[in-house]
């Protein structure tokens, strides 16, 4: 059962109902946060969400001081990696234009994931969550569904933005850049 959230009573019911994931979650609290790690409940912060909202209004990210909005955002999502919460990779599409995933991945490592976490959780962590049994790790009778990119997103994880190639059930459905000139 996955439960949007955004007040801290809303997380409390939603913990004591036992839900699965918890999306937003900016009622956090480290009361709260303890709560989720000891029943297993992620937590998916949907960080880009926020932030581009922001934008909409009139932000501009890197010019003066973070609005309050994305300081408590800061705050919530560091209270749970310090509470060992499971962290989700999601960043409510929609919100921002489709295809621009890789922002949520890129702000989980600017407000203090690792990348190599931030990619866990963006694969394994994700399936395992919502019991996709046959996704989130390159092994023999997964799906194969790949993304391969320039540079190594472990310790840079912009790489992921630079996709040169999609493979989805195992079939190429775009080669593009340094793949593509070493296919011709």
């Amino acid at each position: 059962m996955v439960v949007h959230s955004a007040t801290t009573e809303g997380m409390r019911r939603a913990i004591m109902a036992g839900v699965n994931t918890i999306e937003h979650g900016d009622g956090g609290t480290p009361e709260l946060f303890k709560l989720m790690k000891e029943k297993s409940i992620a937590l998916c912060p949907t960080l880009a969400a926020t932030e581009s909202i922001l934008t909409y209004k009139g932000w501009n990210k890197g010019s003066g001081a973070e609005p309050d909005e994305v300081k408590h955002k800061h705050y919530i999502f560091q209270e749970a990696l310090k509470a060992g919460v499971t962290i989700l990779m999601g960043g409510d599409v929609g919100v921002f234009a489709h295809g621009e995933n890789a922002k949520e991945m890129l702000l989980m490592v600017e407000y203090g994931m690792k990348p190599i976490d931030v990619l866990r959780s963006a694969t394994a962590v994700n399936a395992k969550v919502f019991g996709l049994n046959e996704l989130g790790q390159v092994k023999p009778g997964f799906l194969a569904d790949l993304v391969a990119v320039t540079g190594d997103p472990s310790q840079d994880i912009k790489a992921v933005k630079n996709v040169e190639l999609v493979m989805k059930d195992g079939v190429l459905v775009k080669i593009d850049g340094i793949l593509n000139r070493m296919v011709k």
